[in-house]
């Protein structure tokens, strides 16, 4: 089935080239059908290269997707021309009084800064706080996850000594974890970040379980109790040259950065990356709109308030 994205968004070609079905606002109204509503908080700086990862994998279900751009009114993207952000992005007032069944928060550059300190903290905290009777389950991306931990249970970042950035080796830790079905014991996922969160403060919340682990990169896959609250701290939506071009980025700069671990072959940026990570990522999404949001979410999405 296909994901419906507002009409032009850029997106909207590559996916088709790439045979996923996409489907345009006017032919979607013309479906008897009610789609699943999904609001996406896009943080990330290179916001159309986000919004396509991530459409491509919720695109690749049995379901209909509605998709919702978000935008932070506090906050001026600097990547991106206003008149992407005007055409496509709503602001968070124009949605707040529509019900989701699902909400994507996305990473954010802002690793180094105390959450207090962002500039669009406090308009993302009363989403946060809008989502619990608004959204039926939210998935938090990387920094959106350490800011979901942090805003709902209190747990904050670690600094790391150096920046984790690579492809790692992850295993399912969590006995028949319904959000990794399907998953290998031991599978791959993208990381770059420059802050953990650790085991311990998790594992001292009883409202949380971790799902996934590595022991290179630490926790990757975090839920709550019935998935209304699902984190994971890596990039699985990543294409293939994204790490790569946030390597020559900081590399061309003169910066202090090493090669992504276990992502050119044999640590050679001249060579094309290896998509290791791909099937798990589509699986990820897969579950987590299938289990967590289609299979448990009210027809009537005013009753999300209800299970408040």
């Amino acid at each position: 089935m296909p994901i419906r994205i507002p009409n032009d968004l850029p997106a909207k070609a590559i996916l088709e080239s790439e045979n996923i079905f996409v489907m345009d606002e006017n032919r979607a109204y013309s479906q008897d059908i009610r789609p699943l509503k999904i609001a996406l908080i896009n943080l990330m700086p290179t916001k159309i290269n986000t919004e396509t990862q991530l459409s491509r994998l919720l695109g690749n279900t049995p379901l209909q997707v509605e998709l919702d751009l978000i935008q932070m009114t506090s906050h001026v993207s600097k990547n991106i021309s206003s008149d992407h952000m005007l055409s496509f992005y709503q602001t968070f007032d124009s949605i707040k009084s529509n019900y989701y069944d699902g909400m994507i928060i996305t990473g954010a550059p802002v690793e180094h800064l105390p959450f207090e300190e962002v500039t669009y903290w406090d308009e993302l905290c009363e989403i946060m706080e809008w989502s619990k009777k608004h959204v039926h389950s939210t998935f938090h991306i990387c920094w959106g996850a350490q800011a979901g931990l942090y805003y709902h249970y209190n747990i904050n970042k670690i600094p790391l000594d150096k920046k984790l950035f690579g492809i790692y080796h992850h295993k399912v830790v969590y006995k028949h974890p319904i959000l990794l079905r399907g998953f290998d014991e031991i599978f791959s996922a993208p990381h770059s970040r420059h802050t953990t969160i650790s085991v311990e403060s998790i594992n001292n919340c009883n409202e949380l379980e971790i799902l996934a682990y590595s022991d290179e990169a630490g926790i990757y896959a975090i839920s709550s109790d019935k998935g209304k609250q699902i984190f994971i701290t890596g990039h699985c939506e990543y294409d293939r040259d994204t790490l790569k071009q946030e390597y020559l980025r900081d590399f061309n700069k003169g910066l202090d950065i090493e090669i992504p671990k276990n992502y050119f072959p044999n640590d050679d940026p001249n060579k094309e990356p290896i998509v290791s990570w791909r099937s798990h990522a589509n699986l990820l999404f897969s579950n987590w709109l299938n289990y967590f949001v289609y299979q448990t979410t009210p027809f009537n999405l005013q009753e999300i308030e209800k299970d408040f």
